[in-house]
């Protein structure tokens, strides 16, 4: 029996014994498959980016902050073999350009409908990230009538939701100077990363900030999602967004943290398609 146990442990490859676990890691930045069509439009002032895949329902894709669209490039093929996906770069971030007014979640979510608007889509299942799922959020509540349903991963309820370590966090630290590089590949404005960057923090700082009495008025079929290693959120707070939405869903999704879409895109793919597809 101890000659068997060492066979065996011989024989484990050494990849398996040093590899990180996906939690720990930020796989690159996808691309986005060709789109059946692209553009701008201009919503409040301001020019959005947008791209469209596949045909069917449609399903708009939010990313978070800082990010850009390209972030959902293992999402937007798979679920293009059934829906219609739009992505959308929120503004000032992406391709999508700013003005002088201050972000707002209120007025991310305005640009949502904007875009809605000049598509011609009455309604569409929103799928949100960190910043995203806080617009999808908004939407919920203030235009219930033009959202099917909701997966909101990675959202916190108020400023308070996000822990206190969050500007310490290696992994943390490591995507914002991946997305300072990506904002300069992409943005019309390449130098203003920093202008960009202070304006969200100073939004977050002191948003969302929805009470129990506002998440208690969501109708909208709704799942909260995030993962069981999330570096940013606190788990109390996806536990008080689950409890106080009505009829809402908890997924913690095992071995991934608020970068779930790059580290397992297999998982969370089987998730969207899941939860895109309930009755």
């Amino acid at each position: 029996m101890p000659f068997l146990f060492i066979l065996l442990a011989v024989f484990v490859p050494a990849s398996q014994m040093s590899a990180k676990p996906l939690w720990k890691t930020i796989p690159p930045t996808p691309t986005l498959p060709n789109p059946d069509h692209s553009g701008y439009h201009q919503i409040n002032g301001i020019k959005i980016w947008y791209a469209i895949f596949g045909r069917g329902e449609p399903v708009i894709l939010l990313h978070g902050g800082l990010m850009n669209s390209n972030y959902w490039g293992k999402q937007a093929p798979v679920l293009a073999k059934f829906y219609q996906v739009i992505v959308m770069d929120s503004r000032g971030q992406g391709r999508s350009s700013r003005d002088a007014q201050p972000f707002s979640y209120a007025l991310m979510a305005s640009d949502v409908i904007g875009l809605m608007d000049y598509l011609k889509i009455q309604r569409a299942a929103i799928v949100g990230w960190s910043d995203g799922a806080i617009i999808g959020l908004v939407m919920a509540m203030h235009c219930p009538e033009r959202v099917t349903r909701l997966f909101a991963f990675g959202a916190n309820s108020d400023p308070g939701g996000v822990r206190e370590d969050v500007g310490e966090n290696p992994l943390l630290k490591e995507s914002v100077a991946r997305r300072e590089k990506e904002y300069q590949q992409l943005s019309t404005t390449p130098n203003q990363f920093n202008s960009v960057r202070d304006q969200i923090r100073e939004m977050q700082r002191t948003q969302p900030d929805f009470t129990a009495q506002q998440l208690r008025s969501i109708t909208v079929p709704t799942w909260i999602v995030d993962g069981d290693h999330d570096e940013a959120i606190k788990r109390e707070n996806t536990l008080f967004l689950a409890d106080q939405i009505p009829g809402a869903g908890l997924l913690l999704q095992p071995g991934v943290s608020h970068f779930a879409f790059l580290q397992d895109p297999e998982q969370s793919n089987g998730d969207l398609l899941h939860f895109l597809q309930q009755h």
